[in-house]
C-alpha cells in the first residue's frame, strides 16, 4: 500500500510541475476577460464595420445630391454682321433659360437614393452579424487550443508516472530499458505536439486580436471552463427577418423606385427664359420706338420623342426584379441548409461529448487498476502506453466536439438572431 501511495503522490507531483507551467504561459485566468465584452470591443472598433457605416452616410448624402434642378443657361452673342430693323441696327443679345423637371420628378430622385442607403445599411447589420460570428469562433479556437495544451501537460505527468514506475521495474528486474526508452519517446512526441499547439495558440491569439483591430495580443484572455449547457434554447424560424434576405427585398424596393423614376424621365421638361437684345438708335430720323431694345420672354417644352433608351430601362428594372427573386430564394434555400445542419451538428456534438466523457472516465479506472497491479505483480508497459494513448484520444475528442457544439451554436446564432 506504501508503494500505492508514493505513485500517487508521484502523478500529483507531476500534474502540479505542468500546471504550474502552463498557468506561466497563459495569463492567470482570473483575469480572463468575457466573450461578450470582446464582442462589444470588436463592433466598435473593427475597420470592417467602419467601412460599411462611412459607406451608409455616404449613400445617405446621395439624396442631398439628386435634390436640384437643371444648371441656369447664359448666352451673350454679339452681331458681327449688325441687320438693321425699322428702329435700328441689333448690336448684341443676351439670354437666360432654366428648365425644369416634370411635377414630381425630383422627389421621385429622392425617394430613389434614400431606397440606395437603406440597401447600404443592411450591409451593416450583415457584417455586424458576421464580425460577432468570426469573434466567437475565434474565442473558441482559443479556448479549445488551450485545451488541448492543458490535456497534453496532463498526459505527460501520466507519463512521468509511467516512467518512473518502468525504471523502478527496470532495477527490480520486471520489466526492460526498451520499455523505458518507448515511453520516453512517447514524451517525446507529446512535447512536440505541445509546442506546434503553443504556436497554433499564439497564432490564433493574434487572428483574434485583429479582429478587435488591437495592434497586439496581449491581454487577449479567454475563460477558464466551457460546458454545454443543461437546456437547449429554442431555435426559431426567423430567416425571414435574416439581413441578409431582407437586403434583397431593399433591393427589390430600390428598383421599383427606380423604375417610378424612369417614368417621371419620360415627361416632358418645361422651362422659361428670356432674350434681351441691344438696338442702335437710328441717326437723323424721328421714329416712334427709335434705338429701343427688345425684350422677349419665353416658354420651352423638351418632350423625349426618341424614347426608346426609357423604354429599354423599364425592360431592365423588369429583369432585375426577376433576378432579385431568384438570388433571395438561392440564398434563403443555403441559409436554411446551413441552419438544419448546424442543428444536426450540435446535436452530434453534445452525443459525441458525453460519449468521450463516458470514455474517460473507464480509462481513468484501467489507470487506477495498472497501479493496483504495479504493487503485487509485473505490469505490461505497453498496455499503459496503449492506455495513454487511449486516454489522450478520448480528452481530445471531447474538446473538438465541445468546440463543434459552440461553433454549431455560432452559426444558429448568426441565423436566427
Amino acid at each position: 500500500m506504501k508503494k500505492i501511495k508514493y505513485i500517487k503522490d508521484l502523478k500529483i507531483k507531476y500534474l502540479s510541475l505542468f500546471t504550474l507551467c502552463f498557468t506561466l504561459f497563459t495569463i492567470p485566468l482570473a483575469t480572463a476577460q468575457n466573450i461578450e465584452s470582446y464582442v462589444s470591443e470588436a463592433l466598435e472598433n473593427n475597420p470592417t464595420i467602419k467601412r460599411f457605416e462611412w459607406k451608409h452616410k455616404l449613400m445617405q448624402e446621395k439624396t442631398n445630391e439628386v435634390d436640384n434642378i437643371p444648371n441656369t443657361e447664359f448666352g451673350l452673342g454679339y452681331f458681327v454682321s449688325k441687320p438693321e430693323t425699322r428702329v435700328g441696327a441689333q448690336d448684341f443679345k443676351v439670354s437666360v433659360k432654366q428648365m425644369f423637371p416634370w411635377f414630381g420628378t425630383i422627389t421621385s430622385r429622392e425617394n430613389y437614393a434614400n431606397a440606395v442607403a437603406e440597401v447600404s445599411y443592411e450591409d451593416i447589420a450583415i457584417a455586424q452579424r458576421k464580425l460577432v460570428s468570426d469573434v466567437h469562433q475565434s474565442y473558441y479556437s482559443l479556448y479549445t487550443l488551450k485545451e488541448q495544451n492543458k490535456i497534453i501537460d496532463e498526459n505527460l505527468a501520466l507519463l512521468k508516472v509511467y516512467e518512473t514506475m518502468a525504471l523502478a521495474s527496470v532495477e527490480s528486474g520486471k520489466a526492460t530499458a526498451v520499455q523505458v526508452l518507448r515511453i520516453q519517446m512517447r514524451e517525446n512526441e507529446l512535447i512536440a505536439l505541445k509546442q506546434e499547439l503553443l504556436e497554433t495558440y499564439q497564432s490564433e491569439k493574434t487572428a483574434f486580436s485583429k479582429l478587435l483591430n488591437r495592434n497586439s495580443s496581449d491581454g487577449i484572455t479567454v475563460v477558464d471552463t466551457l460546458k454545454i449547457p443543461k437546456q437547449e434554447h429554442v431555435v426559431l424560424d426567423s430567416l425571414n427577418i435574416h439581413p441578409e434576405l431582407i437586403k434583397f427585398d431593399k433591393l427589390y424596393a430600390s428598383v421599383e423606385k427606380s423604375e417610378l423614376l424612369n417614368q417621371k424621365n419620360k415627361a416632358p421638361m418645361l422651362g422659361i427664359g428670356l432674350d434681351y437684345i441691344s438696338v442702335t438708335e437710328r441717326p437723323n430720323m424721328t421714329l416712334a420706338d427709335n434705338g429701343k431694345d427688345i425684350l422677349m420672354p419665353m416658354v420651352t417644352l423638351s418632350i423625349p420623342i426618341f424614347n426608346k433608351k426609357y423604354s429599354s430601362k423599364t425592360k431592365q428594372n423588369q429583369l432585375a426584379q426577376k433576378e432579385i427573386v431568384s438570388q433571395k430564394r438561392e440564398r434563403q434555400n443555403k441559409l436554411e441548409t446551413l441552419l438544419s445542419k448546424a442543428v444536426h451538428q450540435k446535436t452530434s456534438a453534445k452525443k459525441s461529448y458525453d460519449l468521450q466523457l463516458q470514455n474517460i472516465i473507464k480509462t481513468k479506472n484501467a489507470e487506477e487498476i495498472l497501479i493496483k497491479k504495479y504493487e503485487t505483480e509485473n505490469i505490461d508497459f505497453y498496455e499503459v502506453l496503449e492506455l495513454q494513448q487511449l486516454q489522450l484520444k478520448f480528452q481530445m475528442n471531447q474538446i473538438a466536439a465541445l468546440k463543434k457544439y459552440f461553433m454549431a451554436e455560432t452559426v444558429i446564432n448568426y441565423l436566427s438572431k
